[in-house]
């Protein structure tokens, strides 16, 4: 499977409305983590319930998207009553963000044509490594495997899907090059630990920004809850709602702490704006 460059699209949309939902706000082991007692992992309040980091966007104009495709990528789907996807933007290629990719068939089953996704050539480098069996395919093989078709996507350089104009952007988790993405006044950061100068720069008019801020103690690659405050406050953000959550986190308990303008996100959680 070859990929191929990203499609224009000569399609221009009306003013429009666009939702992101958070079909997951938890981290690489979700929450409750498997075998833990600790009071958030047994917490009866269903925002401490996190399954992994992913997002679904969507519009009034009938356009629907997933932001990565985790291990929990068919129960949120199922949730969220997600009967069709136009395609997957991937963010980077760590196993909570495409361990998801086989249950794209079902995807396949109800459209009958390929998934097209949508990624940066190193986070392809990453699916394509893991999912050697999806991408060659052996031709003996009876049973079915996901049907997808690749675009490369460049950071800084916005393409269109169905006329809706997204911008990808780097960030930096640990030392991997990660893609957040734009759309209209809303962006979307999940593992991160560096915001470079030339995004930041980028980000300028958003107005709702979704971030990753794993948990207080420090992390080599992603934010504290502090640094992601320092870093909605220095870029001016209206809204930010932290995600990428791990369990040392009690909604509750960290919402009470957080500055105006700064939330935590829950699974289920959605934003709307025009664009």
């Amino acid at each position: 499977m070859t990929p191929s460059s990203v499609p224009e699209s000569s399609s221009s949309l009306e003013a429009v409305t666009c939702t992101l939902t958070l079909l997951g706000c938890g981290t690489s082991t979700g929450v409750p983590v498997l075998g833990c007692r600790c009071r958030v992992c047994t917490s009866t309040d269903p925002r401490n319930k996190r399954l992994r980091t992913a997002a679904h966007l969507r519009t009034s104009s009938g356009i629907s998207l997933a932001i990565d495709a985790g291990p929990d990528l068919r129960r949120q789907a199922l949730e969220a009553d997600i009967t069709h996807l136009d395609g997957v933007i991937f963010t980077h290629a760590h196993a909570d963000h495409i361990l998801g990719i086989d249950d794209l068939r079902g995807f396949n089953f109800s459209s009958r044509r390929p998934m097209s996704c949508y990624a940066s050539e190193l986070t392809m480098s990453g699916i394509f490594s893991l999912f050697d069996y999806v991408i060659n395919p052996d031709p003996a093989y009876r049973g079915s495997v996901p049907q997808l078709t690749f675009h490369t996507i460049e950071h800084g350089n916005p393409f269109s899907i169905r006329g809706l104009e997204i911008l990808p952007l780097e960030i930096v988790h640990g030392h991997l090059a990660v893609t957040m993405y734009r759309c209209g006044p809303v962006a979307y950061a999940t593992d991160c630990s560096q915001i470079p100068p030339a995004t930041a720069e980028s980000l300028a008019g958003v107005e709702v920004l979704f971030l990753d801020a794993l948990r207080s103690e420090p992390s080599p690659s992603h934010f504290t809850i502090d640094q992601a405050c320092e870093v909605a406050h220095r870029l001016g953000i209206r809204r930010t709602i932290l995600i990428h959550l791990s369990h040392s986190l009690d909604y509750n308990e960290i919402s009470a702490k957080l500055p105006t303008g700064v939330e935590l996100g829950y699974d289920g959680l959605e934003v709307s704006w025009r664009v």
